[in-house]
């Protein structure tokens, strides 16, 4: 069962736009993408809301977290965050592969 984690990043100015512009840029996304257990890391823009950033990031599992968060890549992390002072709010899911035939008629595909 994979974990996925809601994480909305909230700064002033455009700040939490140009904190997911450096995480890409620096490559820093790229590494996390390429951590053993990631299975996505993705940025979006809020059309509410042009000062949050919502980032989906996705895990085999909770070992798979845990790690990540040992690894020197969390001090990259932290650190871009506080140039950019930004504050968070976060969700945690767990995955259901489940799909009943209800709301398969409302996907497209």
């Amino acid at each position: 069962m994979s974990i996925t984690v809601n994480l909305r990043y909230k700064g002033e100015n455009g700040a939490a736009k140009q904190f997911a512009e450096e995480m890409i840029s620096s490559g820093t996304v790229d590494a996390i993408r390429n951590e053993a257990g990631n299975l996505k890391y993705e940025y979006f823009l809020s059309q509410e809301d042009p000062d949050t950033i919502l980032l989906i990031d996705s895990w085999e599992n909770q070992e798979a977290i845990d790690i990540h968060h040992d690894s020197p890549m969390m001090k990259t992390i932290m650190e871009v965050r506080k140039k950019y002072d930004l504050h968070m709010t976060v969700e945690r899911y767990k995955t259901d592969d489940t799909m009943p035939d209800s709301d398969k008629s409302f996907i497209r595909k």
